[in-house]
């Protein structure tokens, strides 16, 4: 229905890496960096989202919400601590859809139909916070409303990126990352499609030093 929502006040669709901060945004894609506050889901996953403020902390970073809506959500979330745990848990359930669907899509499969509705059912909440403004010199632009204060408001533009990212060319370049203690996705933009890690630096190096080592051996006739 809405188009180039990458323009949107509330932040950009494609999350850029952050100078500061503790999560590692790399997906390429909002979504895909909210499917990746999992760590190590091969080969025995962390939870990276161990609470609400972490939620907060990773929405801030990521760009969806500001300053002041962050510490907004902060005190609300310390008046209603049960409030705070159930947004956390559907933040959780989303994630992991996500993380479902296109997971399934970078490895070619059929995205498991139960995901799909997880995300569907949160469309509709999501879209009725878009909201148009009317600027001074007579344009309009979509902004994201979070004006109730509802806790689990800031999912909103994580869902309209998922649904973006599904009905995008983009979607084809989806990956997971290979290293088997990994498993986050990303956007491969590279110009022959043959990213193979979600960051080199990490899990690239990572395997580098492993067939290093596997050579080394081999060669000492090991």
């Amino acid at each position: 229905m809405v188009k180039q929502r990458d323009q949107l006040d509330a932040g950009p669709a494609a999350a850029p890496a952050p100078a500061k901060g503790g999560f590692e945004l790399t997906g390429g894609a909002l979504c895909l960096d909210f499917a990746n506050t999992v760590d190590n889901r091969p080969a025995g996953a962390r939870e990276l989202l161990r609470s609400y403020e972490d939620l907060i902390s990773w929405a801030e970073q990521a760009g969806v919400i500001d300053a002041g809506l962050a510490n907004a959500l902060r005190n609300e979330a310390a008046r209603r601590p049960h409030a705070a745990e159930s947004a956390l848990a559907g933040a959780r359930a989303l994630r992991e859809a996500l993380y479902a669907i296109f997971s399934a899509r970078a490895a070619g499969r059929p995205s498991p139909p139960e995901a799909v509705a997880t995300l569907n059912a949160a469309m509709a909440p999501s879209l009725a916070r878009l909201q148009l403004d009317a600027r001074p010199d007579g344009a309009f632009a979509w902004r994201w409303s979070f004006d109730d204060g509802a806790l689990d408001g800031l999912l909103a533009p994580i869902v309209d990126s998922a649904a973006e990212l599904l009905t995008a060319p983009d979607l084809a370049r989806v990956r997971e990352c290979e290293a088997d203690t990994c498993g986050w996705l990303f956007i491969d933009r590279s110009r022959n499609r043959s990213r193979r890690w979600c960051d080199m630096a990490v899990c690239g190096n990572r395997a580098k030093v492993r067939r290093h080592y596997a050579r080394a051996k081999q060669a000492a006739g090991g």
